[in-house]
């Protein structure tokens, strides 16, 4: 369906402003209205990764007046095989600081604002008042629901993207309108059943793919023109290069944008609403997790120990700790790696920062191994106190 533009037309466009969007002022549909809209909408991205470097680009480029940007976070050598806002010499800077020098080189008409924190609870309301519509270009659950809920609540629309490996996601979610992000999800999937990109990688290009869906759907949407994608979550395929999309209805019983709402407000803590590790998995774990520099200990005496990975075996081959046996995660899930752990031996288990190692630690404790531990921080925490001799992912 067709929706009313977003906001209301700037008062004018220089002339050098008409030589730079010249293209798109040709355009029957946008025209000079509709360029005019886009110089006095303010958008705000939340993140300067993957996601929201092709966005920030591309809104930049199509003459979006005010940019907003958050990210906590800085540029990381890993980050530069997707996130081309950030190059080789923004390694150590802050990504909006980064992101923020990117798009006044692409557009210096653009007022770039930087928000250069996390986001949370006590400040989502307060930024995102400030602008028209949010682009969410973030890859962690707990905040996508603090995002929905803060739009929701706030009446804003926002536009929705996710990726992994080599598939994406994107929809429009603007509650006035149609669903929100609750209706299509109501509750987050069970920890560590979606792992991230971080653990399970992305195809660079396909950040360009999804970030460019998500800026057609925002040009859409602040100028008033086609059909966004409210009601519909479209699938892309980059291995089958297929795209498909699929009606998402608004839920009358949904517990933010329904008939009888039971959320109000947003939740006091979204990493639990999520969470990130299973209650089983944060039992087993305390009280039996070690350093890495007390992993480096015990093999230095000589303990007894035996010490498994509970990595992929792609992530096994980019680094290792030295003695450690591969036994994947989901061969504990599945029961099978317990034939393959000795009752002689204090049992070690590590993962890339904690999280699925913990998870084996809860079926390795319930199948016995009382003493098992796991390694807090996993092999990231091993190369940067251990061995730094070895490359981080």
């Amino acid at each position: 369906m067709s929706l009313p533009p977003l906001v209301e037309p700037a008062a004018e466009l220089t002339v050098d402003e008409v030589r730079r969007y010249s293209r798109h002022l040709i355009i029957p549909d946008v025209g000079m209205t509709g360029q005019k809209r886009l110089k006095n909408a303010k958008v705000l991205c939340v993140g300067a990764g993957g996601l929201g470097s092709p966005t920030l680009m591309y809104l930049a480029a199509a003459g979006v007046g005010t940019l907003g940007v958050i990210d906590f976070d800085v540029v990381d050598e890993s980050n530069l095989q997707r996130q081309v806002i950030h190059g080789q010499s923004d390694i150590g800077r802050l990504k909006v600081e980064s992101a923020a020098a990117t798009v006044r080189e692409i557009n210096p008409y653009v007022n770039v604002v930087t928000h250069n924190t996390t986001l949370t609870t006590d400040n989502v309301m307060e930024i995102f008042s400030q602008y028209d519509l949010i682009v969410d270009g973030t890859d962690n659950f707990a905040t996508r629901y603090m995002v929905n809920d803060a739009a929701v609540l706030l009446g804003k629309p926002y536009v929705w993207g996710s990726i992994y490996r080599f598939d994406g996601q994107a929809s429009v979610f603007w509650a006035e309108h149609g669903p929100c992000y609750r209706c299509l999800y109501p509750e987050p999937p069970p920890p560590g059943m979606v792992p991230s990109c971080a653990e399970g990688g992305v195809l660079g290009v396909l950040c360009a793919s999804i970030g460019s869906i998500q800026v057609n759907e925002a040009i859409k949407l602040i100028t008033g023109i086609g059909e966004p994608l409210v009601g519909r979550l479209m699938i892309y395929d980059a291995l089958e290069m297929k795209y498909r999309d699929v009606k998402v209805r608004k839920d009358p019983e949904c517990a933010l944008c329904g008939k009888n709402p039971t959320i109000t407000s947003l939740l006091d803590d979204y990493q639990a609403f999520c969470g990130v590790i299973s209650d089983e998995a944060e039992r087993a774990a305390q009280g039996s997790t070690i350093t890495a520099l007390e992993l480096k200990e015990m093999m230095d005496r000589g303990d007894d120990i035996f010490l498994v990975d509970v990595r992929e075996p792609n992530e096994y081959e980019i680094c290792r700790i030295p003695g450690s046996v591969l036994i994947p995660k989901g061969e504990f899930l599945d029961g099978s790696a317990l034939e393959k752990l000795p009752q002689d031996k204090k049992i070690v288990l590590h993962c890339k920062s904690g999280g699925r190692s913990a998870e084996a630690l809860a079926v390795v404790k319930n199948a016995g191994f009382s003493d098992a531990v796991h390694v807090g921080g996993g092999i990231l925490s091993w190369i940067k106190n251990v061995d730094p001799s070895l490359p981080e992912y």
